[in-house]
C-alpha cells in the first residue's frame, strides 16, 4: 500500500539545528527533507490526525547541533517526542484535548539568561474543547459558545495544568512567540492578546497579558527579536507596528517609562484607547490580507506577504522595501533560518537564498484543488491518469495541467494550456474544463473556457498536445477554437441550468486505444471524431495537426459522455439517457440501447469484456451495466457514482460510490463510518455483488483508476511475495491518495467496510424497473426477464410490436416509432 498526495502547507515547517534537514507537517506525518536535494529521507509516523506544530529542540552549544529531538502536536489530542535522527518516539502525552497550536518558551530561552536550569518543561497549547459539543451533539449549537482555549501544559510531567486557562475564544487560534521566548501571543479578531512568560515558570504562576485593539480584523502577528515591537496583518493588506508595547505592564524597575509622559495621547501617535504601547505605524502594500509576516534574525527587516504571491523586504528604520515578485502563489509560511523556507498555497516550499532572496530549491507536493465557478462546479473533468507510467495529471492554478508520478510522490512537470498574466487575487477569467490522457500517455487533450462577460465574449477551445521523450514534456500540436456547434439541443429537467449555460461546452474527450484518434462529445448536440494527420499522411511529418473526421449526433439530444471499446472497433456515446452505439470508421449508427432514468454523465467499456458500465448524475442517480452482445441492460444500482475506473485486461471495475448524506445507512446496518463519506466497490460485471468494498474519506470530486504496477518497486503488504500485476489507485477530494492491490489478502483484512456493511440496491430496482420505476401491481422477482431495447431498422413498422407485451417499450416510444412510419416521404419527384 503506498500513501501520498498530502498537503505540505498545512502548518510551518521547521529546520534542524544543522539546516540540512527540513521537517514538514504532513497530514498525519511529520515528513523529513533534505535541504540539500529536496527529497524525502525519512518520517515521523505514530499520530492519527493530522500534525499541527513540529518544534525542533534548539541546540544550547554547537557542538550539540548535531542532536535531532522534536516535540509534535496533532489533533489527535496528543503531543510527541521524537528523535528524528533515528526516527524514534520517545514519549507521548494526552491532553484529552485536539491541539491546534503549541509554543514551548523554555526552550527558546538562552542559558544565560537564568542561573537556575528550570526543573519543569511547559507548554502553551491552543486547543478545542469538544466536551459540551460532544454531550449535547443532538441540541442546536449555540453561537456564543467559546471552544477555544489557551491552556498550560506540564511537559515533564506529561499532564495538563490544573485550573490554567489563559484566554478563551469561539475557535482556536494560532499562538505566535518571539524567537526570544519572552513573549506570546494570538489574534482574537480585531485585537492581540500578549503575555509575558515567567523568568521562572511554574504550574500556576500569575502570567501578565495585553490587549492592543485594531478597527480590522488581524490575520498574522510577528515579535521583533531583541525589541518590544510587535507587527501585525489584517484583511485589508496593511501592516501595524507597535512600538514599546507593554512598557507600563511588562516593564522592570531598571527599565521603567514615565507613566506621566505614556499617559500622554499626544505623545502615541497611532495608539488606540489605552493600549499599552508607544508608538503605532502603519504601512500599506499589499491589496489583500497579509498571510506571512516575520522579522529578520537580526531585527532590521520585515518580511511580508499574501494572496498577490509577492514577498516585500521592508526595512524596518526606513520603511523602504523590496520584493521578491512572481512566486506564483498566495503566501502562507515563512521560517526563519541560515537558508530559510517560505510555503505557497500551491502546495510548495521554496527554499530562499538571503540577502539576495533568491529561490535556490522547491520541495513540491500534488497540487492542491482549485476554486472553480458556481456553474462548473461538479461537471469538469479535471484528473486523468497515465495507466502505464503511474502518473496523474491534475488541474491547477494559473491555468496548468500538473503531472505528478502516484509511485515516486512528486511532482514531474506542468503545461500551461492557457498564457494569460494572472495573479492568484485576479477574477477567474478562464476555466481548464476538462484534461483527457490516452491510454499509454503519449497523447492529451484539454479543454479550456473563456468565460462570458455579461453574456457576452464566451470561447471554447479545444486542444491537442503530443509528449516528448518519457511523456514528461507535452508539446501543443492543434487548436481547434468552439470546435462544437451550438443547439438547439433538446435539453432536459435533468440537465438543468448548470448544463444548459454549458451548451456549447464540451462534455467528454476520449482517445482511441490503437490509434492516435479521439472523440469530443457537446452538450451542443453533436460528436465529433478527430484523426491526427499522422494517421493519413506517414511521409509528412511537419502536418501533424489533427483534424475533424466525423459527426454525428442523434435526435438533437445533448451529448454528455463518450467511449471507445477496448479495440476500437465500437464508439458509444451518450445522448442523454440513451445510449449510442457508432461505428467510429463508417460513421454509421449500429444501435440505440437505454434508457436510464437520468442523464448519463460517465461512460467506460469493460476491458475487453461485453460490458459496458454508465454512471447517470441526478434526482435519480444510478449506475448501470449493459450488455453488448445483448443490448441490454444486465444490472444496475440507484447510487451517486462519482467516479468509475476499468481494468484493461478482465471484466473488472471499480466505483466510487458517494454515501446518503441521511444517517438511514449508518442506523440500518449499524456502522460507524468515522467521518467516511464515501464507498468504493470492486465487480466484476457480471455478477452484481460486490467482489470488495472499501470505506474512503472526502470522496466528493474524488478518482480512480487501474494502473500498471512497476516491477522493479518494493510494495508493502504482499502476503505471497509476488509484487501485484495491477493497483487501484485512489485519489480523493483533497488529491490525498493511495495505491493498493485490490486483490491481495492484506487489504481485504485492513478495509473497514465490510461484508455485512455494503449498500444493496433497493428491493425490486432492478431489470425494467431500474430504468422505468416501480409498477404497483406487479412485485417483480430477481431472475424477471429483462426488456429488449429497440435497434434500428429500415421498415420498424413490421417488426415493431413483435415480442412478449412485457417486453416492449411504453406505450410513448411505440406511438412515436410508429406514426413515422407511416408519414414516410416520397422518394419519386411529383410531375
Amino acid at each position: 500500500m503506498i500513501r501520498g498526495g498530502r498537503s505540505y502547507v498545512s502548518s510551518p515547517p521547521a529546520f534542524s539545528n544543522d539546516v540540512k534537514r527540513l521537517l514538514v507537517c504532513t497530514s498525519n506525518t511529520v515528513s523529513i527533507f533534505s535541504t540539500s536535494t529536496g527529497l524525502q529521507i525519512s518520517s515521523l509516523e505514530g499520530h492519527t490526525a493530522p500534525v499541527t506544530t513540529v518544534i525542533v529542540v534548539p541546540a544550547s552549544t554547537p557542538a550539540t547541533k548535531i542532536l535531532s529531538y522534536c516535540w509534535t502536536a496533532s489533533l489527535d489530542e496528543t503531543i510527541k517526542y521524537w528523535d528524528f535522527s533515528t526516527p524514534e518516539l520517545l514519549k507521548t502525552i494526552d491532553v484529552k484535548f485536539p491541539i491546534f497550536s503549541m509554543v514551548i518558551p523554555s526552550l527558546l530561552r538562552q542559558p544565560a539568561q537564568s542561573d537556575v536550569k528550570p526543573s519543569k518543561l511547559f507548554a502553551y497549547l491552543s486547543v478545542e474543547d469538544t466536551r459540551e459539543t460532544t454531550k449535547s451533539h443532538k441540541k442546536e449549537p449555540r453561537p456564543n459558545t467559546m471552544n477555544g482555549r489557551i491552556c498550560k501544559c506540564n511537559l515533564t510531567e506529561s499532564r495538563l495544568a490544573g485550573g490554567v486557562t489563559l484566554a478563551e475564544m469561539k475557535e482556536p487560534q494560532v499562538i505566535t512567540i518571539s524567537s526570544s521566548g519572552k513573549y506570546f501571543g494570538i489574534r482574537k479578531q480585531r485585537k492581540l492578546l500578549i503575555w509575558k512568560v515567567p523568568d521562572v515558570e511554574a504550574e500556576r504562576v500569575v502570567m501578565r497579558k495585553i490587549t492592543l485593539h485594531h478597527t480590522k480584523k488581524l490575520t498574522v502577528l510577528a515579535f521583533h527579536p531583541t525589541q518590544r515591537i510587535v507587527a501585525a496583518g489584517d484583511v485589508t493588506g496593511r501592516i501595524l507596528i507597535w512600538r514599546g508595547f507593554g512598557d507600563r505592564t511588562f516593564a522592570t524597575n531598571d527599565n521603567k517609562m514615565n507613566l506621566n509622559l505614556m499617559n500622554n495621547e499626544e505623545e502615541r501617535p497611532g495608539v488606540r484607547d489605552n493600549d499599552d504601547a508607544d508608538l503605532c505605524t502603519t504601512w500599506h502594500w499589499h491589496p489583500s490580507e497579509v498571510s506571512v509576516l516575520i522579522f529578520s534574525s537580526d531585527g532590521a527587516y520585515l518580511y511580508s506577504g499574501g494572496k498577490e504571491g509577492v514577498l516585500v523586504v521592508w526595512q524596518l528604520d526606513t520603511g523602504k522595501k523590496k520584493f521578491l515578485p512572481r512566486i506564483g502563489s498566495p503566501l502562507l509560511y515563512f521560517t526563519e533560518s541560515p537558508d530559510p523556507s517560505l510555503s505557497s498555497v500551491h502546495n510548495q516550499v521554496h527554499l530562499l537564498k538571503m540577502p539576495s532572496m533568491e529561490i535556490i530549491r522547491s520541495i513540491s507536493g500534488i497540487k492542491l484543488p482549485c476554486p472553480l465557478p458556481e456553474e462548473y462546479k461538479g461537471i469538469c473533468r479535471d484528473i486523468a491518469f497515465n495507466h502505464d507510467g503511474g502518473l496523474v495529471a491534475l488541474r491547477a492554478e494559473n491555468y496548468c495541467i500538473h503531472f505528478y508520478s502516484l509511485l515516486d510522490d512528486r511532482g514531474i512537470s506542468e503545461v500551461q494550456v492557457c498564457e494569460r498574466n494572472h495573479q492568484p487575487g485576479d477574477d477567474v477569467t478562464v476555466v481548464v474544463t476538462l484534461v483527457a490522457l490516452s491510454q499509454d500517455g503519449s497523447l492529451m487533450s484539454t479543454v479550456d473556457v473563456k468565460l462570458a462577460e455579461e453574456g457576452i465574449g464566451s470561447l471554447v477551445c479545444l486542444k491537442f498536445w503530443v509528449s516528448g521523450t518519457q511523456n514528461k514534456e507535452f508539446t501543443l500540436s492543434t487548436i481547434v477554437y468552439e470546435p462544437h456547434r451550438c443547439g438547439p439541443c433538446l435539453i432536459t429537467e435533468e440537465l438543468n441550468e448548470k448544463y444548459l449555460k454549458c451548451s456549447v461546452g464540451i462534455s467528454a474527450v476520449a482517445f482511441h486505444p490503437n490509434r492516435r484518434a479521439a472523440v469530443s462529445s457537446s452538450y451542443g448536440g453533436d460528436f465529433k471524431v478527430w484523426i491526427c494527420n499522422d494517421e493519413l499522411q506517414q511521409k509528412d511529418l511537419q502536418s501533424s495537426g489533427w483534424s475533424c473526421h466525423a459527426v454525428g449526433s442523434y435526435k438533437k439530444k445533448a451529448m454528455t459522455a463518450a467511449a471507445f471499446s477496448a479495440d476500437g472497433s465500437v464508439l458509444a456515446v451518450a445522448a442523454e439517457t440513451v445510449i449510442t452505439l457508432w461505428d467510429p470508421d463508417r460513421n454509421v449508427l449500429v444501435a440505440v440501447i437505454g434508457e436510464t432514468l437520468t442523464p448519463i454523465m460517465n461512460m467506460s467499456f469493460v476491458g475487453s469484456s461485453e460490458y459496458l458500465v454508465a454512471t447517470s448524475w441526478g434526482s435519480k442517480p444510478q449506475l448501470s451495466v449493459w450488455n453488448m452482445s445483448k443490448l441490454s441492460i444486465s444490472w444496475s444500482y440507484l447510487l451517486h457514482v462519482e467516479a468509475v475506473a476499468c481494468a484493461v485486461d478482465t471484466s473488472s471495475f471499480a466505483a466510487l460510490a458517494l454515501l446518503p448524506e441521511s444517517s438511514n445507512c449508518k442506523e440500518a446496518n449499524g456502522t460507524t463510518f468515522q467521518g467516511r463519506d464515501g464507498v468504493i466497490l470492486l465487480f466484476n460485471a457480471v455478477d452484481p455483488v460486490p467482489v470488495a468494498s472499501w470505506s474512503a474519506r472526502k470522496a466528493k470530486g474524488g478518482a480512480l483508476a487501474f494502473l500498471k504496477a512497476n516491477p522493479s518497486f518494493t510494495y508493502e503488504n504482499i502476503s505471497d511475495g509476488k509484487a501485484p500485476q495491477t493497483l487501484l489507485a485512489y485519489v480523493n477530494g483533497d488529491h490525498e491518495y493511495v495505491l493498493f492491490d485490490p486483490y491481495g489478502k492484506e487489504v481485504h483484512e485492513l478495509s473497514k467496510f465490510h461484508q455485512g456493511d455494503r449498500l444493496t440496491h433497493e428491493e425490486g430496482q432492478f431489470g425494467y424497473a431500474s430504468i422505468y420505476g416501480e409498477l404497483p401491481e406487479f412485485k417483480l422477482k430477481r431472475n424477471q426477464d429483462l426488456w429488449a431495447p429497440s435497434v434500428p431498422s429500415e421498415k420498424p413498422w413490421e417488426t415493431i410490436f413483435s415480442g412478449s407485451s412485457h417486453n416492449l417499450p411504453p406505450l410513448t416510444k411505440l406511438c412515436s416509432a410508429f406514426l413515422e412510419s407511416l408519414l414516410e416521404k416520397r422518394t419519386a419527384a411529383l410531375e
